[in-house]
């Protein structure tokens, strides 16, 4: 399992985007894992929230870290939506997901959000995607 984490944390450690936000993968098993992000003033909106793209984008990458290791490394969104439940303001951001269900191309992913503050857990977001295989062309290969 730690070599599955690793090479995980290897894939989040190389998207610039991830880094600038300073996302880290907690951890990961069969189907599920969870990512966290620290709230910093920089991923505020004007009323002190977390910006909600921030929120989006943990749950976009959640999701299809979780649908790889169903259907291998070479995966991107296919498509998700996501329901803001809460503002967060303090603390760590946790996005957990899952694998619902795996076919040969495709995963159907869920994803909850939570606000860590202290000992305090508070749920933010939920979000559903759908996750797809490409192929070597970088192609999304046909739904099986």
């Amino acid at each position: 399992m730690t070599d599955l984490l690793d090479r995980a944390r290897g894939a989040l450690h190389a998207q610039p985007f991830s880094m600038l936000l300073g996302a880290e993968l907690m951890y990961t098993g069969t189907g599920e894992l969870a990512l966290s992000l620290p709230i910093r003033d920089e991923l505020r909106q004007q009323h002190g929230f977390v910006h909600g793209g921030v929120i989006s984008y943990l749950a976009d990458n959640a999701l299809t870290f979780a649908g790889a290791l169903s259907l291998g490394p070479k995966v991107v969104t296919g498509e998700y939506k996501i329901n803001y439940l809460r503002p967060a303001v303090n603390g760590t951001l946790v996005a957990r997901a899952e694998v619902v269900y795996a076919g040969r191309h495709q995963a159907t992913c869920q994803c909850n959000i939570f606000v860590m503050d202290g000992n305090r857990e508070k749920l933010v977001a939920v979000a559903q995607g759908t996750v797809n295989r490409i192929g070597e062309n970088g192609e999304q290969e046909p739904a099986s």
